[in-house]
Order: structure tokens, then sequence, then C-alpha cells
């Protein structure tokens, strides 16, 4: 058992620590496609039973971050090109959605806690921690989706995501984060200005680019479960 895990909190929140830790390993690209999470390792590790484990890789697998072949262990999931296509164009018609509805909704408390996530960013950013930033630039369009009031929105925007964060991470060699902090720093501009479709448009911009810059094969990865997930 890891000794940072081992007795500290409940074991339904060691599990929800293990879901926390996993997803990030996943979309900060730690661990690489085809990488095998197997059960009684993850279960020594995070000192939870590996029905608790099991169901940690079925919230995974519902994000679209981990394959859970019949009888094979459950492993890092590797996106195909088409895949990946298709998670743009879904993300791009919730992200519209998002934009216009927050919009729409738009006070003083939802600017705040917008503003406050990309400072994060920022700050994780001036760190030199790119991949905390980036992974915080996803979760900034999570965030957008909560303040529409729309638990659905949200869901489906949470599931799609995580799952272009991954294609990110396979795939995306030229992405400029820090031109993605300024893009959503633009986006709480126009948002507090109530320009509505201008603010939809330049969420529809940015998906159009990462899209067009992501799509290539990357290197394969060569990091083994357990030294990366000390770091987690």
């Amino acid at each position: 058992m890891n000794p940072e895990t081992e007795a500290v909190g409940s074991p339904a929140e060691r599990a929800e620590r293990a879901y926390a830790s996993l997803r990030a390993a996943v979309i900060e690209g730690a661990l690489t496609p085809g990488t095998k999470l197997g059960e009684e390792t993850l279960a020594a590790h995070y000192g939870v039973s590996r029905t608790l484990v099991r169901t940690v890789l079925a919230r995974l697998v519902a994000d679209g971050l981990v394959d859970s072949p019949h009888g094979r262990s459950a492993e890092v999931a590797h996106p195909t090109i088409d895949e990946a296509r298709d998670a743009f164009a879904v993300r791009r018609v919730l992200e519209r959605e998002a934009a216009l509805r927050v919009a729409e909704r738009w006070d003083a408390d939802i600017a705040e806690r917008l503003r406050s996530h990309v400072r994060a960013e920022r700050g994780a950013w001036a760190e030199r921690r790119a991949a905390a930033s980036s992974r915080l630039g996803g979760e900034f369009h999570i965030l957008l989706a909560r303040e529409t009031g729309n638990d659905l929105l949200e869901r489906y925007m949470s599931e799609v995501v995580s799952r272009t964060a991954l294609i990110l991470a396979i795939y995306g060699r030229d992405i400029d984060q820090q031109a993605s902090i300024e893009e959503h720093e633009e986006l709480l501009v126009l948002l507090a200005a109530g320009d509505a479709e201008r603010a939809a448009d330049l969420v529809t911009h940015h998906l159009d680019e990462v899209e067009r810059k992501t799509l290539r094969p990357a290197e394969p990865g060569t990091d083994p479960l357990l030294s990366v997930l000390s770091r987690y």
C-alpha cells in the first residue's frame, strides 16, 4: 500500500482521490495510451478494495479515458483519428451552446468563479507547470458548462472535454497554452459585455484551430504505471 494513501479518509474518499489522480495522469499525458491499469496494483497503491477500483475504472471508461476490453485488463484509451474528429464535432456544438447560455445568465458571481479559474491556469503556466495549466484549461470549459445551470450539458461537456484532453495528450504537439489562456480571458470580456454571438464564435474558432493543429501521430510513451502515479 502506498504510505501516502494508507488509511487516509474513508474508502469512498480514497476512491474519489484515485479517480482524480488517474484522470489527471491520463489527461496530462503521463499515463500513455495502452498502459495497463491492473486492479490489484491500483488497489494497493490507493489503499482501496478492488471493488472500488472497478468503480473508479468504470467512471474513467465513461469519460472516454480508459478502455476495458472484455476479459482483459483495463488500459488507457487510444482514440483513432476518426474518433478524435467526432469528439471535436460534438464539443463544438456543446461549447457554442454553453457560451450562449452563460452570456444570458452572467452576473458577478459567475464572473468571479470563471476569472478565478483562469488565474489558476495562468499561475500554473507561470510556474512552468505546462501539463497542469493545460488540464486546468480543459476544466475551464467544464466550469463554463456548469454555469449554464443545465446539469445534462455539464455532464456531456465533462465527458467530451475529458476525451479531447486525452486526444490532445496523444496527438497535440503545437498547442500554444499561453494563447489558450489569453482566449479564455478574451471570452470572459465578451461574456461580461453581453456579446453572446462573438463569445460563441470565439470558442468555435478556438476548437477549429486546436483540431487543425492536433490530429497527427505522437511518439509512443514509456512511463511505467507506478513511476507515474507516484507523482499524483
